[in-house]
């Protein structure tokens, strides 16, 4: 049974990549289709608007500190290699950092990052707008379900 500081870290870690699965499963499941359903220009401003706020320290907080945990319970776990929950918290850290911090950064950011240029009112970002909603929400769909899976992966380690 993990105990003491290694538990704390390791229910932190299903909090934190609990938390994320909830937040992209809002986005998977009813704000991008929301944002599909209105005029691509008024899609565009509302997700522009979106990625600004998104860069709270609230979210931030969640959702880089959740990697960062992720990868001190990966580093600790291979430094103490405990007796059980090794496979799960390997598994919970690589699902996190790959499946949801990396997918953010390689799929999701350049896509909000080359909306962000675009004025909503053109046809360029109309025409961006279709191709950006089915795509982002298909990688958004990854970082739900490796968010959800590294969760669940955590807690099997605590059982």
């Amino acid at each position: 049974m993990i105990d003491g500081p290694y538990f704390v870290l390791t229910v932190l870690g299903v909090l934190g990549t609990g938390l994320m699965a909830g937040v992209f499963c809002a986005f998977s499941t009813f704000v991008m289709r929301g944002l599909a359903a209105l005029p691509p220009a008024q899609g565009v401003a509302a997700m522009k608007s979106i990625n600004v706020t998104a860069l709270t320290p609230a979210f931030m907080a969640v959702f880089v500190g959740s990697a960062v945990l992720c990868a001190v319970l990966a580093v600790v776990t291979f430094v103490l290699w405990p007796d059980e929950g090794t496979v799960e918290l390997l598994l919970g850290s690589a699902l996190y950092l790959f499946g949801c911090f990396g997918v953010t950064m390689v799929a999701n950011v350049p896509r909000n990052e080359k909306l962000a240029t675009m004025d909503p009112g053109t046809r360029e970002a109309a025409a961006y707008w279709r191709s950006y909603v089915s795509e982002w929400t298909t990688w958004n769909h990854v970082r739900m379900i490796a968010s959800a899976a590294a969760a669940i992966s955590y807690l099997l380690a605590l059982a």
